[in-house]
């Protein structure tokens, strides 16, 4: 019968609760009446239409109130403020309506009692109700057991929304404080977080949720590392000022990422450095729909630009960025523009009749083997697209201008490499030239879920059953969040004075081998043994690919000095004679005319001093005429 009346539509169950409601308050009344005076049988046919009278009134009320607009298997503790309002309401009017009529042999004190009386009885018949709806969703419960780590308030969100959901079902909650051990929150037993394990077992539940969100970086590290190669999938929710009004919804967990094992906690943005090329101003940034320039885009809009100005040459990628800053940012003036940095004349005749007074140059070919094959496109687009994207800066009084470097340009091995150095000394020397623009360069290292960035492949692969594909076991390289990146960035350019070289604090290296071992572990897998064959992910070495070295370096020199900003240092470096370089930028544009690849890695080891090809060793000098 229970199991019929949880599939009913929902308007017979609102007229259940209501044919409910009107049974129990009148047996509300009785009871008050009764424990007055003291008797099973008080005479109560004196005033009988009272009892008639208290539902006829108060069944309004409850309606006015919104008491049956509450859906009983997601009620919470904010109903019992409501029948309290609603009974005290009816109350009111019955003590008038008595006193109006003089009705005689009622004790009066007998109304306080039925106030109370019918406040427990209305939140109870809730409450029972939400208690047998779930208990009939247990008999056929498919949902996933999960455990929570973190009894404060937001694991105690994130169990009330679970309880309501439909994808996992709480069985555990696990935290370091002694006091809450043993203690339940709604219904959930709470554990030793050192249990965990045990407890885990036999719960029989392989996945537990990370309910920490205001703890350190390197607090979590510590909590992820304890539950290593222990067969159990982490997934954790975003920090509480990443949700909505501070609401957890189920669709907000995720896996735990390597961006939790960094071990160290970004810094928060200095208000007065980000907003100083941003605020009021109107802001250009090229390859807009890239990685890194689509999270550009997203930080200058939350800094208050006039206008933003989204250029690039990918269709779809323009027309995602634009969509999602259109539906965050309503109120943000957004104008893309289709175009391609080697347009030099398009370039320029955007920045003068907008009045651009920033620019933020992201445009760029960074995938070091395809670059490399194709070393034509990469001298075009990253270096020869700097220049033009420069100079059509300088001929439009842009006041700011950034390129967003890498640290690949730090003694290069390979053409992506070679071709960003080239392009820092480009705007070295564009700066030397003139003092209109202020040319910023800032490089750092690999962002995390970057496209065509080792992590998402690793997670591909993973999701494929394997193997993973590294490169070398020794190999190692830089990490950091792409938001932190790109608030970086943006503090970085309002920095310089013109031709400065800043290299962001990328924390330590971060070996391949490691992080492809936790990101497997992470997924509640195991690394395959290569001698016994025991395990679920295998992982392979294929050699170093063509460019690539075992260790990225941030510095050519020695030369550094602190900035304002702990994570921003500033690099001095080496430039060009601007005879050479110009020579040079001539010989590029000639080369790209006549599409003589073959050229290319010759000019660059002329340009860039300390770039030498892995494949070629030789570092003669490429005769300029």
């Amino acid at each position: 019968m229970f199991t019929r009346i949880a599939t009913l539509p929902r308007k017979f169950k609102i007229l259940l609760m209501l044919l409910c409601d009107i049974i129990l308050l009148p047996l509300a009344f009785w009871s008050s009446i009764a424990l007055r005076m003291g008797t099973w049988q008080p005479p109560v046919w004196h005033y009988w239409w009272l009892f008639a009278l208290i539902p006829l009134m108060t069944v309004p009320i409850f309606v006015k109130f919104g008491l049956y607009r509450a859906v009983i298997r997601y009620l919470d503790d904010k109903i019992i403020y409501t029948v309290f309002y609603g009974v005290t309401a009816s109350v009111l009017v019955l003590v008038s309506v008595v006193a109006m009529s003089r009705v005689g042999g009622l004790p009066r004190s007998s109304i306080v009692i039925f106030w109370i009386m019918a406040v427990a009885y209305i939140a109870s018949s809730r409450f029972v109700a939400r208690g047998l709806m779930r208990s009939l969703e247990n008999f056929d419960d498919h949902r996933e057991p999960v455990a929570i780590y973190g009894a404060g308030r937001a694991g105690l969100q994130t169990l009330l929304a679970l309880h309501s959901g439909r994808e996992y079902k709480p069985v555990a909650i696990f935290d370091d404080n002694k006091d809450l051990h043993g203690t339940s929150l709604a219904g959930i037993r709470v554990y030793d977080s050192k249990d965990a394990e045990a407890v885990l077992g036999q719960k029989k539940c392989l996945q537990l949720l990370l309910a920490i969100p205001s703890a350190s970086r390197s607090r979590r590290r510590v909590i992820i590392e304890s539950f290593e190669g222990k067969n159990i999938i982490l997934k954790t929710i975003p920090g509480m000022g990443e949700l909505i009004d501070g609401k957890i919804r189920i669709e907000d967990i995720r896996e735990v990422g390597v961006e939790d094992l960094l071990g160290r906690d970004p810094v928060p943005p200095f208000p007065d450095l980000i907003q100083q090329c941003i605020k009021d101003c109107v802001v250009l940034i090229t390859g807009a729909g890239g990685s890194i320039g689509s999270e550009l885009c997203r930080q200058v809009a939350l800094n208050f630009p006039k206008k933003l100005i989204l250029f690039e040459r990918s269709e779809y990628a323009l027309y995602r960025i634009e969509q999602e800053l259109a539906k965050n940012y309503p109120r943000l003036e957004v104008e893309a523009v289709l175009g391609d940095v080697l347009n030099r004349a398009g370039l320029e005749q955007v920045m003068i009749m907008q009045k651009v007074q920033t620019v933020y140059h992201a445009a760029a070919y960074k995938h070091v083997p395809l670059v490399e094959y194709n070393p034509l496109e990469g001298i075009k687009n990253n270096s020869l697209g700097t220049y033009y994207t420069a100079l059509a800066a300088t001929r439009a009084g842009v006041a700011n201008f950034v390129l967003i470097s890498t640290d690949k340009a730090v003694r290069p091995t390979n053409v992506m490499g070679a071709t960003k150095r080239l392009a820092e000394l480009i705007l070295q020397y564009l700066s030397s030239k003139q003092n209109k623009t202020r040319f910023t360069m800032v490089r750092f290292g690999n962002v995390l879920g970057s496209s065509g960035s080792v992590v998402p492949l690793f997670k591909d692969q993973i999701r494929h059953g394997g193997p993973i594909t590294v490169t070398h076991p020794e190999v190692t390289r830089y990490f950091m969040t792409i938001p932190e990146a790109a608030q970086l960035v943006l503090q970085a350019g309002s920095m310089g004075q013109g031709g400065d070289v800043f290299v962001l604090d990328m924390g330590e290296p971060v070996r391949i081998t490691d992080l492809a071992k936790k990101m497997v572990e992470l997924s509640g897998l195991e690394i395959r043994d290569p001698k016994t064959g025991r395990g679920d992910i295998s992982i392979e070495y294929v050699g170093l690919r063509p460019g690539e070295k075992l260790f990225e370096e941030l510095l050519i020199g020695n030369e550094i000095k602190r900035t304002l900003h702990p994570r921003i240092l500033s690099a001095s470096e080496k430039i060009l004679p601007p005879e050479i370089l110009e020579r040079g930028l001539q010989k590029i544009e000639e080369i790209c005319k006549t599409g003589m690849e073959t050229e290319v890695r010759p000019l660059l080891r002329h340009l860039v001093g300390e770039y030498v090809p892995e494949q070629d060793g030789n570092n003669d000098k490429y005769p300029i005429v």
